[in-house]
């Protein structure tokens, strides 16, 4: 792949940081996003106030990708907190499409970030790229979200819904917030266990990103999942056995997850996201780790 010019948003995040790290690498100019009003001379600016964003005309992207939006699990979900979970991703993307649908030297592609909570709670029935969207909070989020790529989809930008699932990574994350528990013993299945997640290791997701990048015929939903979902129990067993550690702890009972996190801990923690992906088929992509032990051995090593 040539050198490209690549725009980041959220490239302080998980996913962002680990991105720019590898593009870099492989001697393409990346560029972040910058989301202070302070910083008025940054090249590429997003000013929340006015709900605009700025791109340097002199500097011609090939691509943009959409990663930032408020962490949805860093506080108890009270109307003030889903409004901002909903505008921080919402505002930025059709700010953003519109800067770069108006700009001089269009991208070729952009990627945004999205989420498998587009499905919904999935019960225990498997669901794809072709599955409808969901009723809850999380489905309309993901929903708005990606209708916010409309001005760029209009301007003939190629575009790629990136719905992710669980990323695996010990920097952060769920798995870096149960690694602590677990090594001093307090592991354990969070209610019955028996609900479904979805995960993809971090070097899958970066390896994804890049054949998004590459391939001209790649557009719209994709899901960022590996391998089969995983039960909560499933997962917390295969975390215990790659640290050698118990993973019997009776304590996040499913009442005290309601009681504690209310509708977040609900959907969140106790909800399904059973969800596989048919476009990976399609587009030739064959995920590094499909196993939840090989991955999480890889990632913990």
């Amino acid at each position: 792949m040539d050198s490209l010019n690549v725009l980041i948003s959220g490239a302080a995040g998980l996913i962002g940081g680990a991105l720019r790290k590898h593009l870099e690498s492989r001697g393409h100019r990346v560029f972040a996003l910058a989301r202070s009003d302070a910083d008025a001379d940054a090249s590429f600016r997003y000013s929340a106030q006015k709900r605009e964003v700025r791109l340097d005309p002199d500097i011609a992207l090939d691509a943009v990708i959409n990663l930032a939006g408020a962490n949805i699990s860093a506080s108890r979900w009270s109307d003030s907190y889903k409004r901002l979970i909903m505008d921080s991703r919402v505002e930025l993307t059709q700010a953003l499409t519109e800067a770069m649908a108006a700009s001089a030297h269009k991208p070729r592609v952009f990627l945004s970030a999205t989420a498998i909570g587009y499905y919904g709670d999935t019960g225990t029935e498997t669901v794809d790229e072709s599955s409808p969207r969901g009723a809850d909070f999380l489905a309309d989020v993901a929903g708005n979200w990606e209708a916010a790529c409309e001005p760029a989809l209009a301007a003939g930008i190629r575009t790629v819904n990136m719905r992710f699932g669980v990323v695996l990574s010990r920097d952060g994350g769920v798995l870096k917030e149960m690694l602590l528990p677990f090594k001093l013993g307090g592991g354990g299945k969070l209610g019955d266990g028996s609900q479904y997640m979805s995960w993809i290791a971090l070097n899958d997701v970066i390896s994804l990103v890049e054949l998004c990048l590459r391939d001209d015929n790649i557009s719209g939903p994709i899901n960022f999942v590996s391998g089969q979902p995983s039960t909560n129990a499933e997962f917390t067993r295969a975390l215990g056995k790659v640290l050698r550690r118990p993973a019997f702890s009776p304590f996040l009972r499913a009442w005290l997850i309601r009681l504690v996190f209310g509708e977040m801990g609900e959907t969140l923690l106790l909800g399904n996201n059973r969800v596989i992906s048919r476009r990976h088929g399609e587009i030739g992509f064959q995920p590094e780790y499909s196993d939840l032990t090989e991955a999480l051995t890889a990632e913990l090593s």
